[in-house]
């Protein structure tokens, strides 16, 4: 069994503008890369963990998506990063439309992401960490049974150091990354 990181991706790898599903869109944090690199030197598993409710809502496809994330799997894999799994929800409970408009177990809050990653993966959860910049990123990782979950203040929320269920909020995952042991 192995520790890994799961990172959301907009407001945690790259810039929340809204909806990113374009490469001319996708801005890379700064210090995100770097970040993970730190994190892979330390031997954990990267896994990216996303809802995309964006494609449940008519505003871009699946293969929009497919072709985004293809681009900054290879971005990444060029500066020495090499992502060990990434899995995303493109369903909407309320928003979406056609067959992307279900309660799905796999959207944040909820854990599908995550437990099929651990399957996947042979990830040991009481030895993993989650990264994210929503509350409902922290509840997804608490009822996955992660060691601990953190916030970052890189998305669009701003958060304090006393949030319920959190195990630290940190600027930027590259203080995160730094700070881990």
């Amino acid at each position: 069994m192995k520790a890994a990181i799961f990172l959301d991706r907009d407001g945690v790898i790259n810039v929340d503008d809204g909806y990113v599903s374009k490469v001319d869109d996708f801005k890379f944090i700064e210090g995100s890369i770097e970040a993970m690199q730190i994190l892979k030197e330390k031997g954990y598993l990267l896994v990216v963990i996303t809802n995309q409710s964006g494609i449940a809502r008519g505003y871009y496809s699946e293969e929009d998506f497919h072709n985004l994330t293809e681009w900054m799997d290879c971005s990444l894999s060029d500066s020495g990063v090499d992502l060990d799994g990434i899995y995303y929800c493109p369903h909407h409970p309320d928003k979406g439309i056609g067959e992307y408009k279900i309660e799905c177990s796999c959207r944040k809050p909820k854990t599908g992401m995550l437990d099929s990653a651990i399957e996947d993966l042979a990830i040991d959860p009481s030895l993993s960490l989650l990264v994210g910049d929503k509350l409902s990123d922290i509840e997804a990782g608490n009822k996955a049974g992660l060691k601990a979950s953190y916030l970052v203040n890189s998305g669009n929320d701003n958060y304090v150091d006393d949030i319920e269920n959190v195990a630290a909020v940190y600027d930027n995952l590259l203080s995160f990354a730094k700070q881990l042991q």
